[in-house]
């Protein structure tokens, strides 16, 4: 079981803000995840990868395929109250799920 957090990089958000949003789409995605699947990523380390994408197409259409896929995923949308002037989509968090439809959904991402 692993979980994905998928950033995206071209908002050159600083350092805190990138964790920050990395935290809200972690546990969003956890708490839409089926309950068994959370136990056993709880009990086995709770592996977290951090990925880097480019723009908003790329990351809907993972998360489109996400959902064809049924993988629990969560859209990060920042209120736009300090770093942005408006609302903005930041990042996505997938999983926990199991290792091999993460990895053939995210598998072409390179870490942050």
């Amino acid at each position: 079981m692993k979980q994905i957090i998928i950033i995206r990089k071209e908002l050159k958000m600083p350092i805190g803000k990138s964790c920050a949003q990395a935290c809200h789409a972690s546990l969003g995605s956890k708490n839409k995840s089926k309950w068994l699947n959370t136990k056993i990523w709880e009990k086995t380390g709770e592996k977290i990868v951090i990925l880097k994408i480019y723009n908003l197409d790329e990351l809907f259409e993972i998360k489109n395929k996400a959902n064809t896929l049924k993988i629990p995923n969560f859209l990060v949308v920042d209120a736009g109250l300090t770093e942005f002037s408006e609302p903005t989509i930041t990042c996505l968090g997938i999983g926990p799920d199991d290792d091999r439809k993460i990895d053939n959904l995210t598998k072409k991402l390179k870490l942050l």
